[in-house]
Formats: structure tokens, C-alpha cells, sequence
């Protein structure tokens, strides 16, 4: 049975000091850019840093409460809707952490990390293939063109209408 079984990680205490600590390691991590924090603890925050930027993105009052509910600071909030407001994740739908590992404590062999907010533009992979296929294709086109044209005839090419010619001066004189 599931009696009294939340959702998430308890990081090893009760529900009420997990709730606080998440809390805290959210507004440090939104007030400084980067913090170094257990692992355990920087993957447990990461959903709740994405969905405050994702209210952010969106900007409306009832996002800033939201915002403001979880991480339980106005002005970190304000900053935060400040920075969506100018653009800085507007190219990125999600990951807007990073987690890179230092290796064990020394005392006691618990895995640090840091974790960050990513402020670079997103490189998006698709394009960067296509548009190295379009490039082989382009130099593949003009191989093949030649080959088709002298399987062909070659027609005579045909003279313009006279209307034609006339309406050229008189572009020509209008400049």
C-alpha cells in the first residue's frame, strides 16, 4: 500500500526541512547564477529552477505568484522575469541548468556538484545537418547538370517579343 508516499526525493529528512531546503537551494541558485550543492540536491531542485524560468518566459501576474510561492523571494523573482524579459532563454524550450561533477567530499565521499543556469544561445543540431546536405547537393547539382544536357538536343534560343525590348528603355529612362 501507498500510505503517506509523496512524490519526489526526501533527501533524508522529513518532508518539511526537504520542502525548505529545495526552497532555499532554489532562490541561491536563481540569486547567483551557480552554487555547488550534493548531487542528490541539484538534481532534486532542477525541475522546480526550470519551471520558475518557464513562468518567467510567460510574464503574467499569475506566473509571478506562482514564481514568488516557490521560490519565496520578490526580488529574486523580479530579477528572474527581468532576464526573460530581455531574452536570455527566449531560443530554449527547457534545460536551463547544468549539473557538472566535482568528484567525492573528502570527509565523506558524498558526490558535490555544481550546478548552473545556462545563458547560452541553443545550437540547434537539425540545422547544422541540413545544412551540410544542402551544401553536398549544391555541389552535386552542377556534376550532374552537364551530363543531362548533352543527352539532350540543343534548341536555338528564342528571340523576345518586340513589347519586350520596348518596355526595357523605358524602365531605363524612368531611373
Amino acid at each position: 500500500m501507498r500510505h503517506n508516499k509523496k512524490r519526489g526525493m526526501k533527501l533524508g529528512t522529513d518532508a518539511s526541512h526537504t520542502k525548505a531546503m529545495k526552497k532555499s537551494l532554489v532562490a541561491s541558485l536563481l540569486a547567483h547564477d551557480r552554487i555547488k550543492t550534493l548531487e542528490s540536491r541539484a538534481k532534486a531542485i532542477r525541475p522546480d529552477v526550470d519551471r520558475v524560468i518557464t513562468w518567467a518566459k510567460r510574464g503574467d501576474l499569475h506566473s509571478r505568484r506562482l514564481a514568488i510561492a516557490k521560490v519565496g523571494d520578490k526580488e529574486i523573482v523580479r530579477e528572474v522575469f527581468e532576464k526573460a524579459a530581455q531574452g536570455l532563454w527566449a531560443d530554449r524550450d527547457g534545460g536551463y541548468t547544468r549539473i557538472m561533477k566535482l568528484g567525492p567530499r573528502k570527509g565523506d565521499a558524498a558526490k558535490v556538484v555544481i550546478i548552473e543556469l545556462v545563458t547560452e544561445a541553443v545550437q540547434p543540431k537539425a540545422a547544422a545537418k541540413t545544412s551540410v546536405k544542402k551544401v553536398e547537393k549544391v555541389a552535386e547539382a552542377p556534376q550532374e547538370a552537364p551530363a543531362e544536357a548533352a543527352q539532350e538536343p540543343v534548341e536555338a534560343p528564342q528571340e523576345a517579343p518586340a513589347e519586350a525590348e520596348d518596355a526595357e528603355p523605358k524602365a531605363e529612362d524612368a531611373e
